[in-house]
């Protein structure tokens, strides 16, 4: 790949909801997915990221336990409904998490390696024409998922990411130029 072609691949990748919750992701792309987010930088070779790769009905039983967390903390009724089977509009879900680190700043350096290694995921995702879209977790359902997860009760849930086959493309963004300060 050289370099316009990376920058188109960057340049045209979009979160897309619109996922055929029927398609397949194959395990080796999946592979090769978390793969690419492990090789993130991480200067500090933490070595932070967790990956919980959910499929069938354990995407179900992903949904519940959001819910459930969302219930217990008096979210809105619909939104908690709504999380219930929200994960089954995708094949494959991968919940993303960073590790604690050794001190406050470790945990922050680590947040940032993850961060980066998503973007690494997604980027391949979409080099492979799935589409694919980072959610953020619900908020106070941490816990509830690092669980069902099988992460350390210390792990932060960074995302959760779907990934399918695009049922259509997503609507292109126009995105504004880059704020740059040039010193001297």
């Amino acid at each position: 790949m050289n370099p316009d072609e990376l920058a188109a691949l960057i340049a045209t990748r979009r979160s897309n909801i619109l996922i055929d919750p029927a398609s397949e992701v194959k395990s080796e792309h999946i592979a090769q997915m978390l793969t690419a987010a492990q090789s993130a930088p991480n200067h500090k070779r933490t070595w932070p990221l967790r990956a919980a790769v959910v499929r069938g009905e354990s995407r179900r039983a992903l949904g519940e336990v959001i819910a459930d967390s969302m219930a217990a903390r008096g979210d809105d009724d619909a939104k908690v409904e709504k999380t219930r089977t929200k994960y089954m509009r995708s094949p494959l879900i991968v919940v993303v998490a960073s590790a604690l680190g050794d001190s406050d700043s470790e945990t922050e350096e680590n947040k940032y390696a993850v961060a980066a290694g998503i973007q690494n995921l997604l980027l391949t995702a979409e080099s492979m024409s799935y589409a694919a879209l980072w959610s953020t977790p619900a908020k106070g359902a941490n816990d509830a998922i690092t669980t069902v997860c099988g992460f350390e009760p210390t792990d932060h849930v960074m995302g959760i990411i779907y990934i399918g086959a695009p049922m259509k493309p997503a609507p292109d963004v126009e995105r504004p130029a880059v704020r740059v300060t040039y010193l001297q």
